[in-house]
């Protein structure tokens, strides 16, 4: 049998994205209708509220929206891209073009609803959805759950009472000689792995008959967890680079 002398130096290679067959991938531009985005990649709503955009934009497009609004249209577009992309790779530059103060509001309330509004809300259903259990596994659920919800409030809450406040000092032209981005990039640990393991705990080793309540609260889990995977992607792959460019400048 002949053998075939395989170069590496001589291979190509391309990542392979992940495909999402029912939401649309491209480039959405200042000229698409913001209807249109939100019909096309759902999830989207999230990014359109976390920059304080409502609904009820009518036949209105992206970037009137924004600037009805308040908001960067090039920071909200290079955030919506970059989700629906589904890429993980530092867009280096764009950095300096981005709005940092646009981006500290996205992240913001995207922690008041994760804190405040979805985990609350997932933590409601479960209990009642495991209401019949036994009171060992009912205690032992529900305590898992309140130490995952008590680490995402501690992640959040660094950032909102260091990250945030140093950013905007930044931006004032302040710099800190003890603190920068890099010393938050290094102990930005991934929240969302711990999630997985209360789903699995509900999957591989529930043991109360299945509900549709049960199941309503495990796609709500399912859902936090790649919404919080989105979040943290956001985070490294823009905001860090963008803060590392202001750094720089400074």
């Amino acid at each position: 049998m002949e053998e075939k002398e395989v170069s590496l130096a001589t291979r190509s290679f391309r990542r392979v994205r992940k495909k999402k067959p029912m939401y649309k991938n491209g480039i959405y531009r200042e000229t698409d209708k913001m209807s249109d985005l939100i019909c096309e990649n759902y999830p989207m709503v999230l990014v359109m509220s976390r920059f304080g955009i409502a609904l009820g934009f009518g036949e209105e497009n992206i970037g009137e929206v924004c600037r009805r609004n308040g908001v960067d249209a090039y920071t909200f577009l290079t955030v919506v891209n970059f989700l629906a992309e589904d890429v993980n790779l530092p867009v280096e530059p764009v950095s300096e073009r981005l709005s940092i103060e646009n981006l500290i509001r996205y992240l913001h309330n995207a922690h008041d609803y994760f804190l405040n509004f979805r985990l609350p809300h997932i933590r409601r259903k479960l209990v009642d959805a495991i209401s019949g259990c036994p009171e060992d596994v009912v205690f032992v659920i529900t305590k898992f759950f309140d130490d995952y919800a008590e680490e995402v409030n501690k992640h959040m809450a660094y950032e909102e009472r260091a990250v945030f406040p140093y950013v905007r000092n930044l931006l004032a032209g302040q710099k800190d000689s003890k603190y920068n981005i890099s010393i938050f990039r290094k102990r930005h640990d991934q929240i969302e792995m711990k999630i997985t393991e209360l789903k699995n705990i509900l999957i591989k080793y529930y043991p109360g008959k299945g509900s549709n309540l049960l199941n309503s609260v495990l796609f709500d889990i399912f859902a936090t967890e790649e919404d919080l995977a989105s979040h943290t992607r956001v985070e490294d792959y823009l905001f860090v680079p963008a803060i590392l460019a202001l750094e720089k400048r400074l």
